[in-house]
Parts: C-alpha cells; structure tokens; sequence
C-alpha cells in the first residue's frame, strides 16, 4: 500500500484518516473533526509553526476537516482543494456552516454593524464562503464575521462566466508563495481563483493543474489556455499574451509569451512542458 501523495494524503506520523483505512500504510486510524474557517484567511503550512513555509491559503468559510491538534496548530485537510497541511486553531471554528453565498467582489470589508462608518471587521477575498444569518437594509450579517454589502455578495450556483476576465481583476496584487486572497497570491492560486469563481474545479499547484486540464497542440492555442513550465503556469490573454502572478515582478503581470519564455529558459528553468485548456 502507498501513502500516496503527501499534499493530498491525509497521513502524518503514522495517523491517517480513518476513510483511508486499506488504501494507505499507516500505524493508526482516526476519524477527523469537521471545522470552518473563520478568519478573513488562514496560513497552511508545511510544520506547526508559524515560521513554517506557506503551501496553500483558506478562506473565510471553507471547511477543513482535522485529524490532530498540536500545539497552536491543527493538522487537517481542506475540502475544497484536498491539500493538507498545518492551520491555527484560532482560525477555526466548528461546527461547519452551510455557505449561501460567496465574495463575488475581489476584495470586501465586513463592518461591526451595518453601517460603512462602523469599525471594520475584516477585509474578504473573492471566493470566501458566507451564511447569512440577517439582513438590514443594504446589508447582510454572516455568521462569525460580520456585516457586508449585500452586492459584494452572490449566492451559491451564481457564477462568472470568463475565467480569465476574473484572472485580470488580480493585475498588479503581489506575488504572495502559496497565496489564495486577493492582497497576494501565486501562479496556481491565481489560475484556482479564477476558475473558482466561474464555478470550475482547480487542483492546487501546477503540476496537478497540468495533469487535470486536456493538452493541446502548442499551434491550437488561444485565450484562456494555460502554458506550463516546470513549476509554474500562465494564462494566455491571446496567443501571444500571457497573464501570471511570478517572483521576478513580485505581482500579477502581464508581458508578452516570447519574453517571458526568454527570460524563464535563461533563468535555468527550461522551455515550457506545454499547453493545456482551460476554458
């Protein structure tokens, strides 16, 4: 029996998910304690410490299912991407919520009460996760959080229709390693945002993202496809345009596929592995 991938595998010193019982080599068994994220975002890193490297981000009312707690860290995995890794207890919260609505916006405040000139509460990223447990007039009260915009907000099953529009409303937020919210991200998050937004699913990094999406031939492409390279992915806005959080302008950008392709070859990285579509 494999342990499988460790991204993905809920595995770690030997303890497993019970679910994964005959399908996982592992000392012990348990079931895991359903929570909901209930910070504006949530670091999950590799270790239980906060100087820990950052592999993923949680939004605001995603579920998180945890096997352990150590320390101030709970190890568990997220429902939304399966990624596993290590997230503050602080910044979690049971039980879990059933969501009706989502931030439709790229960024919003939640205020104490429904009033703009309240005290702020938090500041939400696109994707986050709301029950609404009030309305007052042009406001909604959510649950462990507090009053937003009701128009910043659309329901569940209320989606985008251009993946790659959505892409574009990152332009220019920093390059932010394992980031999902919209004050910094990374290349994958920012491909997983967007296609959260449209309703689409989205594995977490790119070498998952490359082996989910269909290959095409390099002469095929077009707006919305995906180039890949080892370790990091594009959108292209025409064939010969991309879009891409990356660490060399530390933001979303957007710079034409030759350069790009130039600079990434010299820098030791390689061509690209090839192009996928997404859209």
């Amino acid at each position: 029996m494999s342990s499988g991938d460790r991204r993905l595998t809920l595995l770690r010193d030997g303890l497993a998910d019970r679910r994964l019982e005959g399908l996982v080599a592992a000392d012990r068994f348990a079931d895991v304690t359903p929570m909901q994220v209930s910070a504006p975002v949530a670091g999950l890193r590799k270790a239980p410490s906060a100087d820990a490297e950052q592999e993923d981000q949680l939004l605001f009312g995603e579920a998180f299912d945890v096997l352990f707690e150590t320390g101030e860290f709970a190890f568990g995995q997220a429902r939304r991407d399966r990624y596993v890794g290590y997230v503050p207890i602080e910044a979690l919260s049971a039980p879990v919520l059933t969501p009706e609505h989502r931030v439709s916006a790229l960024r919003t405040y939640a205020f104490a009460e429904p009033d703009i000139k309240s005290a702020i509460v938090g500041l939400y990223s696109l994707n986050a996760l709301v029950t609404v447990q009030a309305r007052e007039g042009r406001f909604v009260k959510g649950a462990r959080t507090g009053w937003f915009v009701e128009h910043h907000l659309a329901p569940i099953g209320r989606f985008e229709t251009d993946y790659v529009a959505v892409a574009e409303r990152f332009l220019g937020a920093p390059y932010q390693w394992g980031g999902r919210e919209s004050l910094g991200l990374d290349c994958s998050g920012l491909i997983q945002q967007a296609l959260y937004a449209c309703g689409r699913a989205c594995p977490r990094d790119t070498d998952l993202q490359r082996g989910f999406f269909p290959e095409i031939a390099e002469g095929d492409r077009r707006r919305g496809d995906l180039v890949f390279w080892k370790g990091h992915v594009a959108i292209l806005l025409d064939p010969d345009t991309i879009l891409h959080a990356n660490a060399h302008h530390m933001a979303v950008a957007i710079e034409p596929l030759a350069e790009a392709i130039a600079r990434i070859e010299a820098a030791g990285v390689g061509a690209p592995l090839g192009y996928r579509r997404a859209a």
